[in-house]
Order: C-alpha cells, then sequence, then structure tokens
C-alpha cells in the first residue's frame, strides 16, 4: 500500500466541501490512508502552493509527488475501491484526454469563477 495520500481541497466552496466530505467519510470508515488538508488553513504551507493556485484545481500528493486535475482524482478514486473503476475509466487514452480537457476547461474554471464571487461578495459591506 501506499503512503498516506494527502488531498487538498477547498472547503470554502460548497461543492468541493461536499464532494470531499463524502471522499473523507468513505475512506474513514474504511481507515484507508487519505488525508484532507483545507487549501484555508495553515495545512496549505506544507504543500508549497499559493492560495490562489490551490483553489484552481484539486490537489493531491501522494510519495511526495503533488498532483493536480484529473490526475488528483484519479490518485485519489483510486484509493478507494467503490471509485476505482472511475480511475480506471478517465484513464484510457482517449477518455483522458477528454476528461481532463473537461474538468481543466469547464468544470475548475467555472468552480474557481464562483469561489472568487463568494469571496468578493463576503468581503463587501453590508
Amino acid at each position: 500500500m501506499p503512503d498516506e495520500t494527502r488531498v487538498l481541497f477547498n472547503g470554502a466552496c460548497p461543492i468541493c466541501d461536499a464532494e470531499i466530505c463524502h471522499y473523507e467519510t468513505y475512506t474513514a470508515k474504511r481507515d484507508l490512508p487519505v488525508r484532507y488538508d483545507d487549501l484555508n488553513t495553515d495545512a496549505r504551507d506544507d504543500w508549497g502552493i499559493d492560495t490562489e493556485t490551490a483553489a484552481k484545481r484539486l490537489h493531491v500528493m501522494q510519495n511526495g509527488e503533488v498532483f493536480a486535475g484529473l490526475d488528483a482524482f484519479r490518485i485519489l478514486w483510486g484509493q478507494m475501491p467503490r471509485y476505482r473503476w472511475l480511475a480506471r475509466v478517465t484513464g484510457v487514452p482517449g477518455l483522458y484526454r477528454v476528461f481532463s480537457a473537461l474538468y481543466d476547461h469547464v468544470l475548475a474554471p467555472w468552480l474557481y469563477r464562483r469561489h472568487v464571487r463568494r469571496q468578493a461578495r463576503a468581503s463587501q459591506p453590508r
């Protein structure tokens, strides 16, 4: 079994937080070696990634190497028996390109824009 897998996620994003909380519950119940770090805490300092970069996509660290985007999800899914099929399917060469492009050019930018808007609204005086 690989060393602990670490996940850096945006706990301030309701969508990201819900998904990662689901994975966290799943891995905890099965005592899988996955640790979850919210980028909005001091835990981000261990990653060497600035807050903006971290907020733009999911990051996973395994065996000291940091992965982002679909590669990060594939590593995380590979740790969880129920989701290993997703890691395999998204790794098929043609499908990998499609899913990676969808994540990098549609989903991740959309989530990041929502995050930036939430932060702007929160900082406005009422």
